[in-house]
């Protein structure tokens, strides 16, 4: 039996919004809370306003939340540490995510992943030195008919290979604008973020194209099939 003390580690209460931020916030909030019937429901999009504000969910992000929505931290904590779109640390403005599920992996994603890795001096879920890229390796894009596929801020880049995933990387950190295989030019991650959060995404061309053949092709075997029935 020890008569040494047991210490608690017990970290601080983390700093609230500054009165201008939070301001600022719970306007966005009332108008994100207001479009379901319980406020508890606007968690997730909660969530991705405060990324959009921080660029992560921390301490003060997730209270903010459970004043906004009469929870717990705890409660809070829970979402935001369950779903992988919610980051917990820093992250730089473009989160490239690559697939290493079985498909892509097989088609070069784990190919992909090590040459960006090497390239940009970084791991998985850390940032590059200019605060530009944040690399991961990524579950399922739901998009193994363009395997294989990585997401800028959630947008596809398809069918890449290691020298145009690299000549990717090298386009954001040189700030030029780079537009995905489908969607509009690339925002931040802190713009799509809030763009999650369900507001308005303004950019020209966001809602523009189409499936592919590839995404198609099944439809078009069962409609040729039950033609021919």
């Amino acid at each position: 039996m020890t008569d040494q003390p047991i210490l608690l580690q017990l970290s601080s209460r983390p700093e609230p919004y500054p009165p201008h931020v939070r301001q600022r916030m719970e306007v966005d909030a009332k108008d994100i809370i207001a479009r379901y019937p319980q406020p508890r429901s606007a968690l997730l999009p909660l969530l991705h306003l405060v990324q959009a504000e921080d660029g992560y969910v921390g301490g003060t992000g997730i209270d903010f939340c459970a004043d906004q929505l009469g929870l717990t931290g705890a409660e809070v904590t829970a979402v935001a540490t369950f779903y992988s779109m919610y980051r917990r640390v820093p992250t730089g403005d473009y989160h490239v995510g690559v697939c290493t599920n079985t498909l892509c992996a097989v088609m070069g994603g784990d190919a992909i992943y090590e040459a960006l890795q090497q390239h940009l001096g970084v791991k998985h879920g850390e940032t590059t030195d200019d605060g530009t890229i944040t690399l991961e390796h990524i579950e399922c894009n739901a998009a193994c008919d363009y395997a294989p596929v990585i997401m800028v801020n959630w947008e596809f880049f398809d069918n890449q290979t290691p020298e145009s995933a690299l000549a990717i990387a090298d386009a954001l950190r040189a700030g030029h604008r780079v537009r995905p295989t489908r969607g509009a030019p690339l925002c931040t991650f802190r713009e799509t973020a809030r763009i999650l959060a369900g507001f308005p995404d303004d950019r020209p061309g966001a809602l523009d194209g189409a499936p592919g053949a590839p995404t198609l092709a099944g439809l078009q075997c069962a409609t040729t099939e039950e033609e021919a029935s």
